[in-house]
């Protein structure tokens, strides 16, 4: 027993000797953060950052630079953890602090050669592109410098190329590519919210003032590295814009400047092509292309995670990549993905050159880029010039197969190269009618019937989808039946709460009603409930919460292996309003509930509602929105070219400090479907300023 006393002690001592020799390698190779340089850094610049009554920050910097670098800062002290996030999984080391759920994408970062793209070019983009996303990681890096203790010990000092590859890692993600890999590599595929926006503009001809407007209603997650922030930035060398951007861009993603403006939704056009490669049975490091086995280009990728406590361990994977693109592994076999952006890199100067576009020809001129894969974009501007562009890099394909299927990777003439350029992208310039509008629809229904574009002048490679929304059929309803558009119905319409008679959700009703429901007394009444619904989501309703839940399971798990049909998805729904609110109709907003610090109120609206509202459900049977109607800006200039815009967010500028006035400062309004000024101009923003100072002050 003392020989196996001896050996248990013994073993138990090298493990901790082990453990201590790991946690001490990881604590001498955490990188290190200059605080004395990075300071010094920041003294170079010279910007001031004003907050208004709403806390929005409102950056003025001498060069566009110095404007970048407040930026960076002031987002910093708004959401840092977010941005560092971002950072972290940009670089493929989100594992090392967060454990194994990170440890896939940052795989993916490898996969997507995301590193090895800007080495080999970063020097490439233009000078002025490269001051700007260098001096938002300077701004950002003054802030984690002040702020030791909200940095994580993993977190090296952030570089220009971080910001650059942020971009490059998640613009394919918006056209699905994520949910693509997803499908390759898993038994069966899971069920996943749709992605949703609304954008739309209306010409002076269609307004009874003969003003031009511009809706911009991007629907994201309310938190997250996807998730709206607001801010105003301006600079004496031009750059002035108001908008949307998400945490880690210098740039406005949507928004406006004294000129114009734009809207953005997600489109969902066949941008990635999955080849199931041949492999050698006798060598499974090759693949057969064009009658001959070729070795497969492998890669290390090294991903360090986080086991438990401070241990990690760093972890080798390989990497694979044909001909093709990257090579996934599954039990499914072995497939080769190529995906529209593959190897791109110029993302943030598209970006920066349609922040900086001061005429309709500029921002087409930044446009032609194609930089950006995917992404519809609503356009307005101050002479009253409308457009609609359903934006992608759309590959040049060789005829004869059926792109949207799987493909063989025997051949290399599948193994496309090049892109249309942008004349041939789908998009429409000053129709007659008066409006364009995107939400998440076909371009091919993107007007009024006599100015859509035809499918017919459209290769069927490209994969443009052909579907309709919800949110597009009532666009069409209220904005495509109206044909002279006040200030007021053009807010009134975009709080539309309701779903049109052919929608989803109305045909799962209709199926209902032919069940024959017998004696049971819950499908009786649920079935009156529903053939009496007005189809409206307002939080009075009380038939919209045996509705939407029903089309919500249904829609949940469409895309899954085993789909529920409308009944099961009735009968879930009775069962959850019968346990936890003890009736099958109490009001929608009961059921649909707004949450946020010490707020927990009703909302109005629902999933692919023109007042999106996506919720998820929580264990006392409520809905808690999570997605959906975040920053809203309404933008006019007059018809004397005057700007006046309003916007909203759903939670305020603080996104992530409790205890500031921010937090949630914009939420009673946003719940109110109302909207606040935006202090565009200094003669706006003068009498309204809450603090001012710069970088590093507080």
């Amino acid at each position: 027993m003392r020989i196996v006393r001896i050996a248990v002690t013994t073993i138990i001592a090298l493990l901790v000797l082990a453990a201590g020799y790991i946690y001490v390698s990881d604590w001498l190779s955490a990188p290190a953060f200059n605080k004395t340089g990075i300071v010094a850094r920041a003294a170079h610049y010279d910007v001031r950052i004003r907050r208004d009554n709403f806390g929005v920050p409102h950056i003025l910097g001498k060069t566009d630079a110095d404007t970048a670098f407040g930026l960076g800062f002031a987002h910093s002290e708004d959401d840092f953890a977010t941005i560092q996030t971002v950072v972290l999984a940009t670089r493929g080391q989100l594992a090392a602090r967060d454990g194994a759920k990170a440890a896939p994408g940052d795989y993916l970062v490898h996969a997507f050669r995301i590193w090895e793209t800007l080495g080999a070019h970063y020097a490439e983009l233009p000078e002025d592109v490269r001051h700007i996303v260098e001096a938002y990681a300077d701004g950002v890096n003054l802030y984690a410098a002040k702020h030791p203790g909200k940095r994580a010990r993993e977190l090296a000092p952030v570089t220009g190329q971080d910001v650059v590859a942020g971009f490059m890692f998640k613009t394919p993600f918006f056209y699905g590519l994520d949910r693509i890999l997803k499908d390759l590599t898993k038994k069966s595929k899971k069920a996943e919210p749709e992605n949703g926006s609304n954008g739309l503009a209306v010409a002076p001809s269609r307004s009874a003032d003969g003003a031009t407007r511009l809706l911009i209603n991007s629907h994201q997650p309310y938190e997250g590295p996807v998730a709206w922030y607001e801010a105003v930035v301006q600079s004496g060398e031009g750059w002035h814009m108001a908008g949307g951007l998400f945490p880690g861009s210098p740039f406005v993603l949507l928004g406006f400047n004294e000129h114009l403006g734009w809207a953005s939704t997600v489109n969902n056009p066949d941008l990635a092509d999955i080849y199931k490669l041949l492999i050698n049975p006798t060598n499974d490091n090759q693949y057969k292309l064009d009658g001959k086995w070729l070795d497969f280009e492998v890669k290390d990728a090294a991903i360090r995670v986080k086991l438990f406590g401070p241990l990690k361990w760093t972890f080798h994977r390989k990497v694979l990549f044909s001909a093709h693109g990257p090579v996934f592994k599954s039990e499914k076999g072995v497939f080769a993905v190529r995906y529209a952006g593959i190897g791109e890199f110029r993302q943030v100067q598209q970006y920066y050159r349609l922040n900086k576009a001061a005429t309709q020809g500029e921002w087409l001129e930044a446009m032609r880029l194609l930089a950006l894969p995917s992404i519809n974009y609503i356009y307005a501007d101050e002479k009253g010039g409308i457009g609609y562009v359903y934006n992608g890099k759309f590959p040049v394909r060789a005829p004869g197969p059926d792109w949207k299927e799987l493909l063989p990777g025997i051949n290399s003439n599948l193994i496309w190269h090049a892109y249309r350029p942008f004349e041939q992208v789908p998009q429409i310039w000053n129709p007659k009618s008066g409006f364009v509008f995107s939400s998440n629809n076909t371009p091919f229904q993107a007007t009024a019937p006599e100015d859509n574009l035809k499918p017919v002048n459209f290769p069927a490679d490209m994969g443009i989808q052909m579907n309709m929304t919800n949110r597009a059929v009532r666009a069409l309803e209220t904005y495509g039946q109206d044909t002279s558009i006040t200030a007021d119905e053009f807010r009134v319409y975009k709080y539309d709460l309701t779903y049109a008679a052919n929608s989803t959700v109305a045909q799962e009703i209709a199926q209902i009603e032919k069940v024959n429901a017998g004696k049971d007394a819950d499908l009786q009444q649920a079935q009156a409930l529903l053939a009496a619904w007005d189809r409206r989501t307002d939080q009075h309703n009380r038939s919209a919460a045996l509705a939407v839940l029903m089309e919500m399971r249904v829609s949940d798990t469409r895309r899954s292996s085993k789909p529920l049909g409308s009944l099961v998805a009735l009968r879930e729904a009775i069962a959850n309003l019968k346990k936890h609110f003890g009736r099958l109709d109490p009001e929608w907003g009961e059921v649909n509930r707004f949450v946020r610090g010490k707020i927990n109120a009703p909302i109005d609206g629902g999933p692919d509602i023109y007042r999106d509202v996506t919720a998820k459900l929580q264990s006392d049977g409520t809905l808690k929105a999570v997605h959906g109607d975040t920053l809203v800006m309404f933008v006019t200039w007059d018809k004397n070219g005057k700007l006046s815009a309003d916007s909203i967010h759903q939670f305020g500028a603080a996104t992530l400090d409790k205890n500031s006035p921010h937090y949630a400062d914009q939420t009673p309004l946003f719940l109110a479907m109302k909207t606040k000024s935006v202090l565009f101009t200094e003669d706006e923003l003068k009498g309204h300023i809450e603090a001012d100072y710069q970088p590093g002050d507080r």
